[in-house]
């Protein structure tokens, strides 16, 4: 696509996203065990597409998945949960909310909103202590 296309497009998309989330009312995020839910879903489910700390986002999708680190600067929760539980279409992003409680897309959000300040050998030590209790994640999908 050219570059008026993509810019286009992406704007459609916030504007969509923004409008759509604006009623969704934020939880509180703060929790440990919350965000060690949110860890277990996301290197079960995104991790793949959206890459990690010290581990890139997949690049042979177009468009290609963003890099949440980066995204989720941008992003209130409530516009990344509405993402998750939702999806976008035309994109690869697939919607969650069949499969996943609010509850779970929730810790989710909190997991991925704290991506900017997680090293890479912090990720490494969440997925070994994930590795070490296994069985929490209950989704196949």
């Amino acid at each position: 696509h050219s570059e008026i296309a993509t810019w286009v497009f992406n704007t459609i998309k916030m504007s969509s996203i923004r409008k759509h989330s604006e009623g969704i009312k934020e939880p509180s995020l703060e929790g440990e065990a919350l965000v060690r839910e949110g860890f277990e879903h996301y290197n079960n489910m995104c991790v793949g597409c959206h890459g990690a700390p010290g581990t890139d986002p997949a690049k042979e999708f177009n468009p290609a998945p963003p890099d949440l680190a980066d995204v989720v600067r941008e992003l209130r929760p409530a516009e990344l949960f509405w993402i998750i539980k939702n999806g976008i279409k035309m994109t690869g992003m697939p919607e969650s909310g069949s499969t996943h409680s609010d509850d779970e897309i929730w810790g989710m959000v909190a997991f991925a909103m704290r991506l900017p300040e997680i090293s890479p050998e912090q990720y490494k030590l969440m997925k070994s202590e994930a590795e070490k209790n296994p069985g929490r994640h209950h989704h196949d999908d």
